[in-house]
C-alpha cells in the first residue's frame, strides 16, 4: 500500500526489475555510496549463514544495475557497516563487523577502477578477540585532528571503541581506544556543543572528546539501542537528536537541550508519532519536499524471527514545518525496513528509498524513486493508522 501524498516508481528483485540478492535468506547489511566514482550511487548489501558475505549493486548506467562481488566468503556479517577512503586514494573502502558468532571487524579495498564482477576485494583486519558482534560503526574527526577516526560497538565486549586510521591501515589490526563500557548500539555524529567538532551519538548518549578523554551525557536511558539522527531541525542554530528503537518497540523521539548539552538533565524528548514504533531499524534525514528544510523517513521491520512478527510495518515521511514540528505522512505499510537508506539514486534532486528486508521474502531488495513532491494539501495530511 502507498500513499498517494507522493508518487513513487517501485523497482523490486521480487519482479525482475533488480537482481536478486546472491547471499543468505538473512540480509544484515545495506549502505549506500558512489562505489566507482562515476557519479551515480550504488548500493551493498551484506549477509550472514550463506557465501557471499557483501556484495555491491553497480548502477552501470542509470537505472541499470549489475551485482559484483566483494566479500566471496560466509563471513557472518551483523547490521551496520560504514563507507570511507581508508587508505587515501580517493575511493570509499568499506568496513563491517561480524555478527554474535563471529569477533573480527574488516576493512574491504576498493580496488578502483579494476573491478570485475566475480573478483573479491582484499580484505584487511581492523579487530580481532575480546568478543563478538559489532552492530553499528562510523567514521569521523572526533578528536579535531584533521583526520578521520573509526568508532564501533563490540557488544561481545561491552565496550564502545575509537580507532584512528594507521599510517598504514593494512599493516595490522588498529590500536583501540574505548569509549564507553555498557550494552548499546546505534552511532551518529554532530557538532552539538557548537564548537566545530564532530562529536559521537551512541546508545542514548552524546559523547565529546576533550583534552585526550572522553565524556558523555545520558540523553535518554530508554533510548539505549536506537536509529539515531542528528540536524538543526527548527533553524535555531543548534542540533537536535532524533532517536527510535531500531531492536525493539519504543517512541520516535525528538531531543532537545537547554544551555549546557553534558548535563543530562537539560535534554528534553518530545515524541514525533504519538504512536508505538515496531522495531524501528530505519531512521534517516532528507529534504522529501525540497523546501531546504530537513525531514525525516522512519520504518518498521516486518520479521525478525520465523513468523511474520509485523505484517502491517509502517514507513513514514515526517515533514518539517520549520518551527520545529512535523507533519507525519504513512507513505509504506507491509514491508521489511531494515537498515533502509534514502538517496538520489537517479539524480534528479528528489530523495529515493532503498529498501533491503532482514528475513521477510529474501532475498530481496527494493527501490522507490520518487517523481514529485508533496502537495500543500498533503503536507497538511497526517496518518497515525
Amino acid at each position: 500500500m502507498i500513499s498517494p501524498t507522493f508518487r513513487w516508481k517501485h523497482l523490486s528483485s521480487a519482479k525482475g526489475d533488480l537482481p536478486v540478492p546472491p547471499g543468505s535468506d538473512q540480509q544484515t547489511l545495506c549502505l549506500v555510496g558512489d562505489v566507482d566514482r562515476d557519479g551515480r550511487a550504488d548500493i551493498l548489501i551484506g549477509c550472514r549463514n550463506a557465501r557471499p558475505a557483501l556484495v555491491w549493486y553497480r548502477q552501470e548506467t542509470l537505472g541499470k544495475w549489475r551485482v559484483y562481488l566483494v566479500e566471496a566468503d560466509a563471513i557472518p556479517l551483523e547490521a551496520g557497516g560504514a563507507l570511507a577512503d581508508i587508505d587515501g586514494d580517493g575511493d570509499l573502502d568499506i568496513v563491517a563487523g561480524g555478527d554474535y558468532r563471529h569477533d573480527a571487524v574488516y576493512w574491504w579495498e576498493n580496488p578502483y577502477p579494476h573491478y570485475a564482477p566475480d573478483k573479491p576485494w582484499k580484505r584487511h583486519l581492523i579487530k580481532s578477540g575480546l568478543g563478538n558482534q559489532h552492530h553499528d560503526q562510523i567514521f569521523g574527526d572526533f578528536d579535531g585532528d584533521g583526520k578521520l577516526e573509526l568508532v564501533f560497538w563490540n557488544q561481545g565486549a561491552g565496550k564502545l571503541f575509537w580507532a584512528p586510521i594507521p599510517k598504514d591501515p593494512r599493516a595490522g589490526e588498529w590500536q583501540r581506544y574505548v569509549v564507553f563500557e555498557g550494552a548499546g548500539e546505534g552511532l551518529a555524529k554532530a557538532d552539538i556543543d557548537g564548537d566545530g567538532r564532530e562529536e559521537i551519538l551512541a546508545g542514548g548518549r552524546w559523547f565529546d572528546y576533550e583534552k585526550g578523554r572522553w565524556t558523555h551525557a545520558l540523553i535518554d536511558p530508554a533510548q539505549s539501542h536506537p536509529r539515531i539522527v542528528a540536524a538543526d531541525f527548527d533553524g535555531d542554530r543548534r542540533v537536535e537528536v532524533v532517536m527510535v528503537p531500531g531492536d525493539a518497540n519504543g517512541r520516535l523521539m525528538l531531543y532537545r537541550f537547554q544551555e549546557d548539552p553534558r548535563r543530562s538533565e537539560n535534554w528534553h524528548g518530545e515524541d514525533l508519532l504519538k504512536t508505538e514504533v515496531i522495531h524501528g531499524h530505519t531512521l534517516e534525514v532528507a529534504d522529501f519536499n525540497r523546501d531546504g528544510r530537513p525531514d525525516l523517513f522512519c520504518a518498521e521491520m516486518r520479521r525478525w524471527t520465523a513468523g511474520d512478527d509485523n505484517p502491517q510495518a509502517r514507513a513514514w515521511v515526517l515533514l518539517n514545518n520549520g518551527s520545529g514540528g512535523f507533519t507525519p505522512v504513512e507513505v509504506l505499510r507491509g514491508h521489511d525496513w531494515h537498515e533502509g537508506r534514502v538517496t538520489d539514486m537517479d539524480g534528479d534532486g528528489y530523495p529515493d528509498l532503498v529498501c533491503k528486508p532482514y528475513n521477510w521474502q529474501t532475498p530481496r531488495l527494493d527501490i522507490w524513486l520518487m517523481s514529485n513532491q508533496p502537495t500543500e494539501a498533503s503536507r497538511r495530511k497526517a496518518s497515525f493508522r
